[in-house]
């Protein structure tokens, strides 16, 4: 990476991000041509991070330099204490953000512009509210991730019993989750005439337009039924499927934009691919995104499946058996021979044959792609960022295939050592005995099960409000708990040679 990028920079003193000063900047990094002072905003979206910024907000700027979509600009907003972090850097310079694509072989940068304000964080979410309830805003999108929609595990309807919930029924003018404010701004709406408009969820969730609909109506039918109708009838939750590469910005990619010219309090780097496919469920009119690359289909499902199963339950494949190795980043797993094996062997045998061709795409080719994508170099993704939040991720990504395996009679051995890995993981130490930071929403709740499972494998899937039913399946049960006990009992290394069929090597024992 820093052969590459000394190839492409010159050493220059950075200019500090503005709206005054685009024109300072190196004549290779590309700015917006449209004026921004004439933009005005048609979009709300809640939950600022790098992958809004870098996919969707991308999207809009990519029609604005078209001279499109000049009433759809974007208005940021934030339902928690640390999104007002987020605001102030932005804020500061003009809402303008870097987006750095890094290509195996190449570097390019862009200033993108169609966010244009930031809404002030507060409890009660009033100017949320009072935003969302201004005719001129016809979609609410969201990033809030996988477990922000409040999903009870054992019904799949609202988990109507979380207290943030509980507090937004018994006092719905001051709600704390999005969902709330949304029924709140609704409600509003409706009353003034001033109409509905879409929500639309940008998170790698299966159907999250349903999702989405069901959290919005469920949560307004405990106050208010009429409005919860009325809800139901008059707005749009289009699903989507969203495909893009987007690290977690820290001191390394502040850096990388300062070399580049810029100096950025929050700049993005992301992977040359991208992919928006989206149901065209609008209720209140929509920018033309397929002008700018998106696809509009009544099919998304399987494109979801598709990227859902096999890049994002993927991830999950490397991530834990990376941190129990200590590889930092999900190209270093694909670079390593075990855990590359893992992938190929997973993905081939027990993701693939729940995956449905798309338009132009069968899963053998896609997952291909998918190895290719990971294992660029100059993506430093952590595993430690797509370890995350397993709780949501595990449940969402691999399950499913799982459930679809045990149905079908196919084989789960892979599946199984996927989950055994992941509770080996939240026991806390990597097996060079380094301690791992608490990496989960759930986390005092797994580390206790991850421990009761080194002498009771059961103990692990006895977390019914991740496994649900699949605790009850014997022949997954027999499998996790084989590859536990190996694992705790020779180590990862040992459980991926035995599934992956590899041969221990002299390198392997003289290191």
């Amino acid at each position: 990476m820093d052969e590459l990028m000394e190839n492409q920079t010159a050493k220059r003193t950075p200019t500090k991000l503005s709206q005054a000063a685009l024109a300072e900047l190196h004549e290779g990094i590309a700015v917006p041509g449209y004026d921004r002072a004439a933009l005005m905003p048609g979009i709300i979206h809640i939950g600022l991070g790098n992958f809004h910024r870098a996919h969707q907000a991308w999207y809009l700027h990519r029609l604005m330099q078209q001279g499109l979509a000049q009433n759809w600009a974007i208005i940021g907003a934030g339902v928690r204490p640390y999104d007002a972090t987020m605001r102030q850097k932005l804020l500061a310079q003009d809402c303008l953000t870097t987006l750095i694509e890094l290509a195996p072989d190449r570097v390019s940068t862009e200033i993108t512009g169609s966010m244009i304000g930031y809404l002030p964080i507060e409890d009660g979410n009033g100017p949320l509210i009072r935003a969302m309830s201004d005719p001129s805003i016809r979609i609410v999108s969201l990033t809030v991730t996988e477990g922000g929609y409040f999903v009870d595990p054992e019904t799949g309807g609202l988990d109507a019993g979380h207290p943030d919930i509980q507090h937004d029924v018994v006092d719905p003018a001051h709600p704390r989750t999005v969902f709330g404010a949304i029924v709140a701004a609704l409600k509003t709406r409706r009353d003034t005439g001033a109409g509905p408009f879409t929500v639309q969820s940008c998170d790698n969730l299966r159907g999250n337009g349903r999702a989405t609909r069901q959290a919005v109506v469920s949560l307004a039918r405990l106050t208010d039924k009429k409005l919860a109708d009325w809800i139901d009838q008059a707005c749009s939750f289009p699903n989507s499927m969203v495909d893009c590469i987007v690290p977690a910005t820290g001191p390394e990619e502040i850096a990388l934009a300062r070399k580049l010219g810029i100096d950025d309090a929050a700049p993005v780097t992301h992977e040359n691919y991208r992919q928006w496919v989206i149901e065209d469920d609008f209720c209140t009119g929509r920018p033309d995104w397929d002008k700018a690359g998106a696809v509009f289909t009544p099919s998304v499902h399987d494109y979801e499946v598709m990227k859902i199963r096999i890049l994002n339950a993927g991830h999950q494949v490397l991530a834990n058996a990376g941190e129990l190795l200590s590889v930092e980043t999900i190209a270093d797993c694909m670079a390593h021979p075990l855990i590359a094996a893992l992938f190929r062997k997973v993905q081939q045998e027990e993701i693939a044959p729940y995956v449905a061709a798309v338009p132009g795409l069968n899963p053998q080719d896609y997952a291909e792609l998918i190895e290719r994508r990971f294992s660029n170099p100059a993506i430093r993704d952590t595993v430690r960022r797509v370890a995350f939040d397993g709780s949501s991720r595990h449940p969402g990504f691999i399950h499913p295939i799982l459930r679809d395996a045990l149905a079908a009679g196919g084989p789960i051995a892979g599946l199984s050592l996927v989950e055994a890995l992941w509770a080996r993981m939240c026991a806390g130490t990597r097996e060079d005995s380094t301690g791992i930071e608490a990496n989960d929403p759930n986390w005092g709740g797994l580390a206790e099960a991850a421990q009761a499972a080194r002498l009771r494998p059961q103990a692990w899937l006895e977390q019914h409000t991740i496994y649900g039913g699949l605790a009850d399946s014997h022949s997954f049960a027999v499998e996790f708990s084989r590859w536990l006990s190996l694992i705790w009992s020779e180590g990862c290394e040992a459980a991926l040679r035995a599934y992956t069929g590899q041969e221990q090597t002299k390198g392997d024992l003289e290191t």
